[in-house]
């Protein structure tokens, strides 16, 4: 009998297309405040959320560390632009470094800024990894473009090691009748 995978990232898929198998050490909050409904939607694994409620970017909340230790976030997308054929895997939403410890990402750097998700072709998974960094600044700048973005690779050059933290939500296009 195979291995019972329970870990809805491992479900999910983000561990092995995104990221390699790493041990959560700190807990992060995922919010959207949604402008429509004036309601909050925390992120959980695998949920699915409308894009039409992630106009805005959303409250990221690092609990865990201390003010002394710091932390980068990215959101990735590694569905584009289908799910079936992801050729340009993965797409980049958002940059965020030198979070300290139990507090928000609005505390840090914003170094690309927040996309909100389009999805046009299925089900997109939307992900949000926590990284620790060894020291405030260390994560340095971004460039070239948000699309065939790897966060292996971003991490490896910047040294951030496996993610401490991360989740994940599905979004697909709202079609006129899913509107309401």
């Amino acid at each position: 009998m195979g291995k019972v995978v329970s870990d809805p990232l491992e479900v999910g898929r983000v561990i092995g297309d995104v990221v390699d198998s790493f041990n959560p050490s700190v807990k992060m909050a995922v919010t959207y405040n949604s402008t429509k409904q004036q309601q909050q939607q925390q992120v959980f694994n695998g949920h699915e959320l409308f894009p039409s409620a992630l106009t805005l970017k959303p409250k990221v909340e690092v609990l865990g560390g201390d003010l002394r230790s710091f932390f980068t976030l990215v959101m990735t997308d590694p569905d584009v632009p289908g799910p079936s054929d992801p050729y340009l895997r993965e797409h980049l939403h958002w940059v965020v470094t030198d979070i300290p410890g139990t507090t928000d990402a609005t505390f840090g750097k914003e170094v690309v800024s927040y996309e909100m998700p389009r999805p046009n072709i299925g089900i997109h998974r939307y992900v949000f990894l926590l990284f620790k960094q060894r020291s405030r600044g260390q994560t340095t700048s971004f460039s070239g473009s948000r699309d065939n973005f790897t966060t292996r690779k971003f991490a490896r050059d910047n040294q951030l090691g496996l993610p401490v933290a991360a989740v994940f939500f599905n979004a697909q296009r709202e079609t006129a009748a899913r509107r309401r």
